[in-house]
């Protein structure tokens, strides 16, 4: 009886890719296709989307092939699933955008708004949960292929929208275009950090890649290019200076006279 018992069970997975309903008695499990999730979020990360076959996928997450396509279909919809299971860190960017007070008479303004957007994207960098997902934000952000320009379109353009437009608010005296160079600027800084490597060599081992602890650091260094990119005009500080220049006075100007002498 004992020497049956192999052939029921792989008699399961071949029915896998013919009728994938029947798979889910056996083999659908939670961590099973969270298994698949994680370990094309990783090889993607690593190796980009095009290089990644579903037979990969399928041995670094330990499951048998057919399952990868039981749970999320054809690649392209799993690497959309990886996004969307990420899609709340992108609610969490406009919460604490939304949360900025934005005024742009306040100089804290411009400094809390590209902390917002910063901040959650180094600390999913730093934890061992979304290590690779925000790897894999990056690399897709710099390499945008078809598929990726499809999920940016979907899941981040509205994100940099918002952020483009808080900009601008903030920085009044900017068009809205100008604006947007300032954000693509910002974030390229952010994926730079993300992605490089080569801090750790240059500063002779003393510095660690994406090292959370440089936060307040980067924000500074955004600021300070935004500003210096698009400063404030001073043509209104000047036309002030010149009123109160030439603005009357109550009194007329005091001026020296020599008494005229007397006929004698």
């Amino acid at each position: 009886m004992s020497t049956r018992t192999p052939p029921v069970r792989r008699s399961g997975s071949r029915a896998a890719a013919p009728a994938p309903a029947a798979v889910a008695p056996e083999t659908s499990r939670p961590d099973r296709k969270l298994a698949i999730l994680l370990a094309a979020e990783k090889l993607f990360a690593q190796h980009g989307y095009h290089a990644v076959t579903i037979r990969q996928i399928a041995e670094e997450a330990g499951v048998p092939l057919a399952l990868v396509g039981y749970y999320y279909g054809a690649k392209h919809e799993l690497f959309h699933a990886i996004f969307e299971h990420w899609g709340h860190t992108i609610e969490e960017r406009l919460a604490g955008l939304a949360a900025v007070d934005n005024d742009a008479d306040d100089p804290r303004t411009l400094p809390r708004i590209i902390d917002a957007f910063t901040a959650p994207v180094l600390a999913l960098r730093a934890s061992a949960e979304g290590e690779y997902y925000a790897l894999l934000v990056a690399r897709e952000l710099y390499h945008a292929t078809e598929e990726a320009d499809r999920v940016l379109r979907s899941y981040f353009d509205p994100l940099a929208e918002a952020y483009i437009d808080a900009l601008h608010v903030a920085l009044p005296h900017a068009t809205r275009s100008q604006a947007a160079w300032g954000y693509q600027f910002a974030l390229g800084s952010l994926l730079h950090h993300l992605n490089d490597s080569r801090i750790e060599r240059l500063s002779r081992g003393e510095n660690t890649r994406a090292d959370p602890a440089v936060a307040p650091m980067l924000v500074n260094f955004i600021v300070g290019g935004l500003r210096a990119a698009l400063p404030r005009p001073k043509t209104v500080k000047t036309a002030r200076t010149a009123a109160t220049a030439t603005a009357p006075t109550d009194k007329p100007p005091r001026t020296r006279t020599t008494p005229r002498r007397q006929k004698t």
